[in-house]
């Protein structure tokens, strides 16, 4: 299986489906991992302590010292005590009502992006990603007026995770390194001297300059591409499924359900990385000290030993034990948040008019860990109705 091939990473989940059937758990040469492809193997690597995220500098290590630099000080590629430490101090801060205070802001933005799009918009330019920005940006205190840099800034640095990159998005992703890194070392000093009720002012008291700057891009980067992305693929899913849309529509109470269903149905991230720290049996294959296995979460997803018609979308679905958010000790810090933005998103598109359809086929983005449309023509028609969303 090619994990680059363009028709595999059009649609994966024929190809994924076949790995399942092979195996909870097969070795995969081209890539020089073990791969899990069930749902039970996948979240035991997610869960289990022996499989740990290890950062090794990327070589050559002068090279790449930008990238290099972001990551060794982040929580999500290292493991206890450094993770504890970096985490603690990030979900502190979460912890002080940042997400909460932003539902009411999350909402009317939506509702009014939605409104100015138009009746055929792009849902990704015109409306997630300057959701997305918006929120994170006023999550961490970005001033309004540089708002705009964000999104360039982290569309060229997740390039890197991916398979398929070349030496130009290589390139690109150094550059945004750099800019990103001087950019928030200024905001940083900023707000040493001047504190706001944001939370780059809550980290700068417990946390480095260095590890403020990663933690803040990591925040930014693993949220605002997985809230772009999460809601591209879910509206493509709801509006492929028309029974269910209506279904929706009828219901509002199901918002909650559905948004997690699209998570599930097409997860914004198919694929995290773990090294073994000692030999480890998974799903009963034994992966060897210093080897890693990459989870593979949209075939999980999809396992019909954990999921009912698992390739069925249905806004209903309860329970839905799905590993979008990941699992176990770096189990997403942000989930509260998408979820907010999900819900908001699905909520003001419902609400926009009575009929919501693709106006032409969406623009698949050439990328398989990070799953996502370039472009998704939306056309509304009928009057509006009022949607809360709900949960």
């Amino acid at each position: 299986m090619d994990l680059t091939d363009p028709a595999f990473v059009r649609d994966p989940y024929p190809g994924l489906a076949r790995l399942r059937e092979r195996g909870a758990v097969t070795w995969h040469p081209s890539s020089g991992q073990f791969l899990a492809a069930s749902h039970t193997a996948a979240s035991a690597v997610l869960r289990d302590r022996r499989l740990g995220r290890f950062w090794t500098d990327r070589e050559p290590s002068e090279f790449y010292e930008p990238f290099n630099l972001l990551h060794r000080n982040q929580m999500m590629e290292n493991e206890p005590p450094a993770h504890t430490r970096l985490r603690s101090v990030v979900a502190r801060a979460f912890a002080r009502g940042h997400v909460e205070r932003l539902r009411p802001e999350i909402e009317t933005q939506a509702a009014a992006l939605v409104a100015a799009a138009g009746p055929e918009f792009d849902l990704l330019a015109d409306v997630a990603e300057p959701l997305a920005v918006t929120v994170i940006a006023e999550l961490l205190g970005v001033p309004a007026s540089d708002r705009h840099r964000l999104r360039p800034w982290s569309a060229a640095i997740v390039r890197m995770y991916e398979l398929s990159r070349t030496p130009s998005d290589e390139a690109a992703a150094l550059d945004a390194c750099r800019e990103f890194t001087a950019y928030l070392r200024w905001l940083a000093a900023l707000r040493t001297s001047d504190p706001r009720d944001d939370l780059i002012s809550h980290l700068v008291d417990g946390l480095t300059p260095d590890e403020v700057v990663a933690s803040a891009i990591l925040l930014l980067n693993a949220g605002h591409e997985a809230s772009v992305n999460a809601l591209g693929g879910g509206i493509v899913a709801l509006l492929r499924h028309p029974a269910e849309h209506a279904r929706l529509r009828a219901d509002p109470s199901l918002l909650p359900t559905a948004a997690e269903e699209m998570i599930r149905y097409d997860p914004p991230l198919h694929m995290f990385v773990r090294t073994a720290a000692a030999d480890v049996d998974v799903s009963g294959v034994r992966i060897p000290a210093g080897a890693s296995i990459a989870a593979l979460l949209g075939a999980a997803n999809r396992d019909p030993v954990v999921f009912d018609s698992p390739d069925t979308f249905d806004v209903g679905r309860d329970p839905n034990p799905h590993l979008g958010f990941g699992a176990g000790l770096h189990f997403c810090l942000g989930a509260p948040l998408a979820r907010l933005e999900l819900r908001g998103a699905l909520a003001a598109l419902l609400a926009a008019g009575t009929r919501l359809e693709l106006a032409e086929e969406p623009v698949n983005r050439p990328t398989f860990v990070l799953r996502a449309y370039r472009s998704v023509r939306l056309r509304l028609s009928g009057p509006a109705v009022r949607v809360a969303p709900t949960g």
